[in-house]
């Protein structure tokens, strides 16, 4: 039988990832039952883009949370939990659990972004 292809991150990037977002779901600040979770979704091909597993598509999620993030797609799209193809990741802010929006990048590093004054 065939060993089945790894198409997800590797474990060196997992752990940036949950170091990045301290160990906790980015939508309810739960620790347990965490998971990996994709921004832009890996369906239809996508796990064959080079950026797909890297950290700023990525987010750690309970499993709780990575379920609502598929019932919920438009708060999920607002908050920058999920991002629509053609925009990449590293476009997109994402919001934490403090209520800040922030930038990722594929390295792992988060930064806050200005916002716009009104």
């Amino acid at each position: 039988m065939k060993a089945r292809r790894r198409t997800g991150p590797t474990d060196v990037v997992r752990a940036i990832v949950f170091d990045r977002d301290g160990g906790a779901c980015v939508r309810c600040s739960g620790r347990q039952d965490l998971t990996i979770h994709h921004r832009v979704n890996r369906g239809m091909g996508g796990a064959r883009e080079p950026w797909i597993n890297q950290a700023h598509n990525l987010l750690t999620a309970c499993t709780t949370c990575n379920g609502w993030f598929e019932d919920h797609p438009r708060e999920s799209y607002e908050a920058g939990w999920k991002v629509r193809r053609p925009q990449l990741p590293g476009e997109v802010e994402v919001r934490y659990p403090d209520g800040r929006r922030y930038v990722l990048t594929p390295d792992g590093v988060r930064s806050t972004t200005v916002a716009a004054a009104r």
